[in-house]
């Protein structure tokens, strides 16, 4: 009887666990969308009018995929060159979750 309910919590806990971290997704997804996109692309190329206009980085590139996590959170934390600093519109966690979906991109 105690096993089984240990079973069922341990089970539980893996449940809410295993939907928590789509909804991070799902939330980084959009916030890139909207935050992001319209510079970098939908696929992180930084092929479109504002992107070339501004010389955005393609996330594909060399150079960008040797940036450590910490760089890509600075970047868009405090801005560099024509890219423009977040720190006041997005919080540290926003940020970091950012970094993980454009990891996705490539």
């Amino acid at each position: 009887m105690k096993l089984t309910r240990i079973a069922i919590s341990v089970l539980a806990v893996a449940l809410v666990a295993s939907t928590v971290r789509p909804a991070y997704a799902e939330d980084a997804a959009a916030l890139y969308k909207s935050k992001c996109q319209m510079c970098h692309g939908a696929d992180g190329k930084g092929d479109t009018p504002a992107g070339k206009k501004m010389g955005v980085k393609d996330f594909h590139s060399p150079e960008a995929a040797k940036m450590s996590d910490e760089d890509l959170f600075k970047i868009t934390k405090n801005g560099k060159d024509k890219m423009p600093a977040y720190d006041k519109k997005l919080t540290d966690d926003q940020i970091k979750e950012l970094v993980k979906y454009i990891h996705t991109l490539k």
